[in-house]
């Protein structure tokens, strides 16, 4: 059973990489756009949402280029999203230096599939280290009940990955509770394979919760499954069922495993469902219809919801459900990450009721 830290100052912590994303008006693809909205933005933050949201007390642990109007923008986004920070202010450097990472996305339309152009070159996350932050008054005097970890971070740099795995230490020695996203990116991992293979085997050793997809599990931890993109559902299932069977024999520690099922039927419609596994227990949403408006932060907003219902106190059952409705309630918004307004919202979208509300 998974056993939360009690009298903690914040409830989800996680390290990330602020960045923004830049989206084109009208659903239009990039190349051919002349107007684009611009949001804050990065994969854990979009974690953070759910719970933040919904009146928890969430913090990222990053870095902010000095006298950035960038920064200054993603730090005023935050704070209407009620997600605290804290980290460095890194001088620029010259227009050559460091700055925020730019994502440049289309949100794609019917036949014609979203396109993600990421332009990482100069990020300041990936100066990220242990000392630029003061990890004892973070987890044992302010205390954390759970630390989110996601793999885009573990292998952005070398130095994001030794701060990782420090931050998981210091999380680990205080007993807060760890959640691992796998997150595998080949181009992350090119000609460091080795390096953070034993980095996320580590990481993986002492978390409580782990997330990924089949191919996470394979090309991050090594584990044999069933091949990505398979068409017999079912079959598929239990190929995962078997697969997460011999995660549990290589990592015993972690108590919770999860996972989402995505079958794409076009740009606007989606069909989406989950698999969670507690201890010998196995929750499962088998993919139903959703409509999409863009896909980019569903399966952040699915870790949201499962770790929102997690801090909440929920059932396991509401684990998967939360978590599958979450995801959804992302598909529905521009934004990578949904903004629950309420519990109530978030269980309307699993049970399928749409009606208006007066």
């Amino acid at each position: 059973m998974l056993k939360l830290r009690e009298n903690c100052k914040y409830d989800l912590v996680c390290p990330t990489s602020m960045g923004v994303r830049i989206t084109p008006v009208n659903r239009l693809p990039v190349h051919t756009s002349h107007l684009f909205e611009m949001q804050a933005t990065s994969a854990e933050s979009n974690v953070l949402n759910v719970s933040s949201s919904l009146g928890l007390k969430t913090m990222v642990l990053t870095s902010f280029v000095k006298e950035s109007p960038i920064a200054s923008f993603i730090k005023s986004e935050l704070r209407f999203r009620n997600i605290d920070y804290v980290g460095p202010e890194v001088e620029q450097g010259g227009a050559w230096g460091y700055r925020h990472q730019f994502n440049i996305a289309d949100s794609g339309f019917g036949s014609r599939g979203p396109r993600v152009w990421n332009d990482r070159s100069g990020e300041v996350g990936r100066t990220l280290k242990a000392s630029d932050f003061d990890l004892k008054k973070i987890f044992e005097e302010d205390g954390v009940r759970i630390l989110h970890l996601s793999g885009l971070i573990a292998a952005l740099s070398h130095e994001t990955t030794q701060f990782c795995l420090d931050v998981a230490r210091a999380a680990k020695k205080n007993g807060t509770l760890i959640s691992f996203d796998l997150n595998f990116r080949a181009s992350f991992w090119k000609g460091r394979e080795a390096e953070l293979s034993a980095a996320f085997s580590e990481i993986a050793s002492v978390a409580d919760i782990l997330v990924g997809n089949e191919e996470d599990f394979q090309l991050c931890l090594g584990m044999k499954g069933p091949e990505a993109g398979g068409k017999d559902l079912a079959n598929k299932i239990e190929q995962f069922k078997g697969m997460i069977g011999e995660v549990k024999k290589a990592y015993p520690n972690a108590q919770v495993y999860a996972t989402t099922l995505r079958e794409v039927v076009s740009a606007n419609e989606h069909n989406w469902g989950a698999l969670v596994s507690v201890g010998n227990n196995w929750y499962e949403e088998l993919p139903r219809p959703i409509q999409v408006m863009d896909r980019i932060g569903g399966g952040d907003g699915f870790v949201g919801g499962l770790l929102y219902a997690i801090l909440a106190g929920k059932s396991e059952e509401q684990w998967i459900q939360f978590g599958w409705a979450t995801g959804v309630l992302a598909a529905t918004v521009l934004t990578d990450y949904g903004t629950p307004a309420d519990e109530d919202q978030i269980m309307s979208i699993y049970k399928g009721n749409a009606r208006v509300k007066r």
